[in-house]
């Protein structure tokens, strides 16, 4: 009866542009203005690194139509962790929520709290420690915004992703039109990069976090239909920013500049627009950061809410409650910044969230394989969202979650391990809530 009263207090307050904003916010960060060298590098030649980020966004594409199909069929709080527990089992469900509440979302938020404010010191000179107070100064901002009102976090979300589009548009805009093209001219066929399938796994490292969205189902308005259209129209649309900004950067700078700068997008501004171009763009990452770190802290306290409602994690009461005023999880979002702090202080969080990039990715590939068993345990129903070019889309959703898997674990075979370790260590946890809720 509590986990029920705890639902129905949950407002539905995110509207669909505010859902399509955390698609989109969540994708976009500072990789867009830093990796276009990296990616050039391994495909070898302009229109091949293009071509990378066309079949990266496909294969992204992919994936989230298919996990569209189970977010409109279990329009629930809590996401890929909801959705592993239904169709896979409860234990799967847990060991997800379990590394995703305790250390992949906090740590992540620590990361981008960090990273606002070390770009921060690009207008504002900060030491260490100051640079450590400002990025909880933020932290606590964002969190002060998401406990008063769901609909707070949904309008930073909203004006963050326009603020971070402005630069990109500039850039674009006035690139594409630029007649010089100098990083298409005078190219080597080969870069001394990886290769293209390394070109590849580049870009889907920077479409990640759309499927972050899901974990917010139960306070967006008619889930069911809304989600399988936000994912869908915003991987879309990051599809063609990426590879438009590419295309731009490109036609500003010489291919040689673009393989060795560390800021690529940095450097295309002050081609474009003089020595300004380097302010407007570290102003448009500081706004990107601001908008992932909303997201992120947003998305994740729906993780332990959800967790606590089926009393599967210690203080489960607690951390389930909603606000009596606020109607919204503000347990969960304080649960969430404290472990963020104390990640922040230690300094540990690049480590934690690179152990758990393996596991993490198992469980989404098992979220995208999801779609076949939701097929036959709950056949489509008429007028429900299925995702189209069945049963090839999640083959080859899955496809890129296994090649990522794989390239993962031959690169760093020993933190692969590792993060499997860490995971695992949630399991006594685990049986103890299940032996405790039976008693």
């Amino acid at each position: 009866m509590n986990d029920i009263m705890n639902t129905k207090l949950l407002t539905k307050s995110i509207t669909f542009m505010q859902a399509l904003a955390l698609v989109v916010g969540m994708i976009i960060g500072s990789g867009i203005f830093l990796k276009p060298g990296i990616v050039l590098n391994n495909a070898g030649t302009p229109w091949m690194s293009i071509l990378a980020w066309g079949v990266g966004g496909i294969i992204t594409l992919a994936s989230a139509l298919s996990v569209a199909e189970i977010a409109a069929a279990i329009p629930k709080s809590g996401g890929l962790y909801t959705y592993l527990s239904e169709l896979y089992g409860g234990v799967f469900g847990y060991l997800l929520g379990w590394v995703q509440a305790v250390i992949s979302y906090p740590a992540s938020v620590a990361a981008l709290a960090i990273a606002f404010a070390t770009y921060s010191g690009y207008f504002l000179p900060l030491n260490h420690w100051q640079q450590k107070l400002l990025a909880v100064g933020i932290l606590a901002f964002i969190l002060l915004m998401n406990v008063i009102a769901t609909r707070f976090g949904g309008i930073i979300q909203t004006v963050a992703t326009v603020g971070k589009l402005i630069p990109v548009a500039g850039i674009v805009g006035v690139g594409l039109f630029s007649d010089l093209a100098p990083g298409f001219g005078g190219i080597s066929p080969a870069a001394g990069g990886a290769g293209f399938g390394a070109a590849v796994l580049g870009t889907l490292w920077a479409y990640d976090g759309w499927i972050s969205v899901t974990n917010m189902a139960g306070e967006i308005k008619n889930p069911a239909k809304t989600l399988p259209k936000v994912i869908s129209i915003g991987v879309i649309f990051v599809i063609g920013v990426y590879v438009l900004f590419n295309i731009a950067v490109f036609k500003a700078l010489p291919y040689d500049q673009i393989i060795s700068s560390q800021t690529p997008g940095a450097d295309a501004a002050e081609a474009l627009f003089g020595s300004g171009g380097g302010a407007f763009i570290t102003a448009g990452i500081i706004v990107s950061v601001l908008g992932a770190l909303n997201g992120y802290l947003m998305t994740a306290a729906r993780v332990p809410q959800a967790m606590g409602e089926k009393r599967q994690i210690p203080f489960s009461r607690v951390l389930s409650s909603i606000h009596p005023k606020f109607q919204t999880p503000a347990n969960a979002l304080i649960f969430q910044s404290v472990l963020a702090v104390i990640y922040i202080f230690s300094g540990t969080f690049n480590t934690l969230t690179d152990l758990l990039v393996f596991v993490l990715w198992i469980f989404f590939t098992m979220g995208v394989f999801g779609v076949f068993i939701l097929r036959k345990k709950m056949p489509p129903q008429k007028g429900r969202y299925r995702v189209p070019l069945y049963p090839f889309t999640p083959i080859l959703g899955v496809a890129g979650g296994v090649y990522i898997l794989a390239s993962t674990i031959m690169s760093d075979p020993l933190r692969s391990l590792v993060g499997i370790g860490i995971t695992l260590a949630g399991l006594p946890i685990y049986y103890v809530m299940i032996r405790k809720n039976r008693v």
